[in-house]
């Protein structure tokens, strides 16, 4: 679905005016297209409708309550890394019993605030995870529902930073150690094995190698049934990339066929984790340019957004499509970098971008809606940017901006 539309030559997103928004809530501004987030969720029931999976949004794409209290509309559980996170999705609606607890430093008073709300499992990342999970279960008197995370050693081909199924990579239990790991874990009193885990990193294009860590985990199934470890569910954890330039579009269908073929037969349930393909292309970075900067060798357009509202060009050197909100047919075109007001080489939202602006105008950062407002910081003491959620015309705030005087509040003289 195309959220975006020139109406009268003036960029439109879910049917809202892109400068009424800024003149209502100001820049720079995150905006979330309801339509698409439910757009983007059903893509992914109507694919894998043979497997009826569970669909747990990684919460650290976008935690924002109403995107999680949305997503929990739609029946959907949640992938946390944290107890912040988790406090989130309990906050926000979202059913305890359909969080997966993934992350490979969960501390004590995280695995106990899990147990006591009673979440699905843990995907467990290492042996000294397992016993500290088991060693708070008991002093709870309960029994930890756990999945094993196991690292396929899969080139996941995509950025190094967000690599995460190579085996020099921190995530996971390497392939070689999985029998023993779930021995281990068998042989604990205070737990309960329910599952395998596998996620080998993000913003896949090709699809591909999603597939063959599957025929590798179910190797491992099919052993561990064999000596009676008999598992309820398979997470497929997530990956699925989304369209931030020219590349092709991943096919989640031919995905979930391929899914569906290798896990016929099988009494396990389906769990994924997909992220930044539910909310990514579902929200956009509105910043205004404060000056066009022409220099011998280099040309800048100067905006109020920065690094710090946008942090993966700087540290991916990701690609985000830039658009003129209200394009002129009167200003000539310069080749320039897009960069924020921040005191870094480093702040940049894009590099050599045709552009026909002046001070005053709006820029369209899109596939705004992942790692945007979740990665935000006050580098510079730069207030946090508000958010709002549009819908087919109409818009509302869902979180205020920051105030100056927030960023110092909790500080002591």
């Amino acid at each position: 679905m195309n959220s975006y539309q020139y109406s009268n030559n003036v960029l439109h997103f879910d049917g809202v005016a892109l400068p009424t928004l800024a003149q209502e809530y100001g820049t720079p501004l995150y905006v979330y297209s309801e339509t698409a987030l439910t757009t983007a969720f059903q893509s992914y029931e109507q694919a894998f409708a043979a497997n009826q999976p569970l669909i747990c949004y990684a919460v650290k794409a976008n935690g924002n309550l109403n995107v999680l209290k949305h997503f929990a509309a739609l029946g959907a559980g949640f992938d946390i890394v944290s107890g912040g996170e988790l406090q989130r999705v309990l906050a926000a609606g979202g059913d305890a019993s359909k969080v997966i607890f993934s992350g490979v430093g969960k501390s004590i008073d995280e695995i106990q605030l899990a147990l006591q709300v009673g979440v699905k499992c843990f995907n467990v990342e290492s042996l000294p995870e397992l016993d500290r999970i088991n060693a708070v279960a008991a002093e709870l008197g309960m029994t930890a529902p756990i999945s094993l995370r196991i690292n396929p050693d899969v080139d996941a081909q995509t950025h190094p930073y967000i690599s995460t199924g190579l085996k020099e990579n921190k995530f996971g239990i390497a392939f070689v150690d999985a029998m023993g790991a779930y021995r281990h874990a068998a042989a604990l009193p205070n737990l309960r094995i329910v599952g395998i885990d596998c996620h080998i990193g993000s913003q896949l294009i090709d699809l591909s190698p999603l597939a063959e860590a599957l025929e590798r985990l179910l190797v491992l199934v099919d052993q561990l049934a064999a000596e009676g470890i008999v598992l309820q569910h398979i997470d497929i954890g997530g990956g699925v990339g989304i369209v931030y330039n020219d590349e092709a579009q991943p096919d989640l269908q031919a995905y979930a066929d391929t899914v569906a073929r290798l896990l016929a037969g099988r009494p396990q349930h389906l769990v994924m984790e997909p992220g930044r393909s539910l909310v990514g292309n579902a929200g956009v970075l509105l910043t205004q340019v404060e000056f066009v900067k022409v220099g011998e060798s280099k040309n800048f357009v100067i905006v109020d957004a920065a690094m710090n509202d946008l942090m993966r060009p700087a540290l991916y050197q990701a690609y985000h499509a830039i658009a003129e909100v209200a394009p002129h047919a009167d200003v000539p075109a310069v080749l320039a970098d897009v960069v924020g007001p921040i005191c870094e080489t480093g702040d940049f939202l894009a590099k050599d971008r045709e552009l026909a602006v002046v001070a005053g105008d709006l820029l369209a950062v899109k596939s705004a809606g992942a790692y945007a407002a979740s990665m935000a910081s006050n580098y510079n003491t730069r207030t946090r940017a508000a958010e709002v959620m549009v819908k087919a015309g109409a818009h509302r705030l869902i979180r205020r901006r920051e105030t100056l005087s927030d960023l110092w509040k909790d500080e002591i003289l």
